[in-house]
């Protein structure tokens, strides 16, 4: 829990609801901050969560969109013109699971293609059945029926993912975990969030990502383009999305 909200999804992307309370409302952008909540906020080339919040009388306010306000503090965006319910309020709180997974899948898949590439990251849009990475990849660009060929082989054989933290320190001893080229893992807090592929890959992340490979499948690469001299530009598709 890094600000006023308890971020249940952090250490269990399968929690799908949970009870809350409003604490406070926020201005930019408008919207519900919660005591608690199971819902990604936007960041890291990740979308955030949308769902449905649910009132004592059993009434349900569409939640649109899950965001950082300006003040770091995580914002529950409701549908145009709802009106906010009052600091105070208790409500149930449920993720659009099917988006939330097919968003998991892709953002593991994504990962993995880091790893069999070797490049570093220079950015990456994690999208609801479709998404790329971009990587420093100086030379040809990888071959595409061969990087899918492998990407299947891996999904199919279907290591567990799992998340554990390490601190501060272990991090700047084992610089090589940082994946990016330019961005670096969110620091100060004591410890960073790792996501590890077993056997193949580890790196920082604070996204959500499925419980193992298997999951990730039926999955294809798209088309491989260059992006300037080094960088390219992979794109990958759900096909049941």
């Amino acid at each position: 829990m890094s600000g006023p909200t308890e971020e249940l999804f952090r250490r269990d992307a399968y929690v799908l609801t949970c009870d809350a309370h409003v604490i406070a409302h926020a201005a930019d952008p408008v919207g519900l901050i919660l005591d608690r909540t199971v819902c990604y906020p936007q960041g890291g080339g990740q979308p955030g969560d949308t769902g449905t919040l649910t009132l004592a009388d059993g009434s349900t306010l569409a939640l649109a969109d899950t965001r950082y306000g300006a003040d770091g503090a995580i914002v529950h965006i409701l549908a145009p013109e709802t009106p906010l319910p009052p600091v105070g309020t208790a409500l149930g709180v449920a993720i659009d699971w099917a988006r939330r997974h097919r968003i998991m899948r892709m953002h593991t898949c994504l990962h993995l293609i880091s790893r069999l590439t070797d490049g570093k990251i220079t950015g990456a849009s994690v999208g609801d059945g479709k998404g790329r990475i971009d990587l420093d990849l100086p030379g040809t660009p990888p071959d595409r029926e061969a990087l899918d060929a492998r990407l299947a082989e891996l999904i199919a054989a279907d290591p567990p993912v799992r998340v554990r933290w390490i601190s501060d320190e272990e991090l700047d001893a084992t610089p090589d975990l940082i994946r990016t080229l330019t961005v670096r893992p969110p620091r100060g807090s004591g410890q960073v969030r790792l996501v590890e592929i077993e056997g193949i890959d580890v790196q920082p992340c604070g996204g959500t990502h499925v419980r193992s490979l298997g999951e990730i499948a039926p999955v294809r690469l798209g088309k491989i383009e260059s992006k300037g001299r080094q960088n390219r530009r992979i794109n990958v598709i759900l096909d049941d999305a």
